[in-house]
């Protein structure tokens, strides 16, 4: 890894790359001081098909020329732009900072857009049509991806749609959890409930605080060693909004139901996180975008 975090490979590219540009310019110089050997004919004797011969003219100037300007142009580009090396050029530019710069841009050229609904409350932002279609494009482009396009989720992603949230789902939670982004994690459990008939016990009464297919007599064995569950999923079962955990009581699983796959979640764990995406937007364009996701589970007939 010292061979990474050196100077070398850095001197090596900028020395190749400078290397080849002046070596092109040598060996045009000294290709043009070369004199061929030719024939009477100003031929260099050289023939193919029978009668296409190859004459010794010179290479016209404008090309030679043009090849050193090329050349020029290229060495200047260096001193100006990063390409050698770690060298970040005399200018300084980054795709990053230029990047970033479009982005203000763009973000100060729609502001006028967004300005009226800055005052408006969530709900009354989520009534207006001109905000859900911003909102749904805004949605669209960063969270369809995950969510889906009709943001019903999938295994792994929540569903938007249900009034069901690991956080909670008030305006203000919403648009923390789009602006801060979460990070879900349960650890492995397995060893802290014991053998894996005990873990399977846990599995089955779990399965029962929703009514789920389940076997009876393993979830009453499993009930009292819920006890380690209960510290994040409440004695009941329903869940902690503080900390991201899920309501176990309503029969919505969001990695997968089943024996199996409980069991899977208690030995192994789950770390989920959603991004946070207060770099991407302005807080007026959030606004509206947690107004859209607030819509979906609330403004049922829109």
């Amino acid at each position: 890894m010292s061979d990474f975090n050196s100077n070398f490979w850095s001197i090596f590219i900028a020395a190749v790359t400078l290397g080849g540009i002046v070596a092109c310019l040598l060996l045009l110089h000294f290709a043009g001081k070369t004199t061929a050997s030719i024939s009477a004919d100003n031929t260099t004797g050289h023939v193919w098909d029978g009668d296409l011969r190859e004459m010794n003219n010179p290479l016209p100037r404008w090309w030679m020329w043009l090849f050193i300007v090329t050349a020029i142009f290229g060495l200047a580009y260096l001193a100006l732009y990063p390409g050698l090396g770690t060298y970040k050029g005399s200018l300084g530019w980054t795709s990053v900072q230029e990047h970033a710069d479009e982005m203000a841009a763009g973000a100060k050229e729609v502001a006028p857009l967004y300005a009226r609904f800055s005052a408006m409350s969530t709900q009354n932002v989520s009534k207006d049509p001109a905000a859900m279609a911003i909102g749904e494009r805004l949605f669209m482009n960063t969270c369809a991806q995950c969510h889906g396009s009709d943001a019903r989720g999938g295994k792994g992603f929540p569903n938007l749609t249900d009034n069901d949230w690991l956080y909670g789902g008030t305006p203000e939670v919403i648009q923390e959890t789009i602006t801060k982004g979460r990070n879900g994690v349960m650890p492995p459990l397995g060893a802290a409930i014991g053998t894996q008939d005990d873990v399977k016990n846990v599995a089955n009464y779990v399965l029962s605080l929703s009514g789920s297919k389940h076997d009876a007599i393993r979830a009453q064995a499993g009930q009292a060693k819920f006890a380690v569950c209960a510290a994040c999923h409440g004695a009941e079962g329903k869940g902690n909004p503080a900390v991201g955990a899920p309501n176990l009581t309503d029969n919505i699983w969001l990695h997968g139901s089943g024996e199996a796959a409980i069991m899977a979640m208690i030995n192994n764990g789950k770390n989920n996180q959603m991004p946070a995406q207060e770099g991407k937007f302005t807080p007026d364009q959030l606004h509206v975008l947690a107004a859209y996701v607030w819509s979906l589970s609330n403004n049922k007939s829109q």
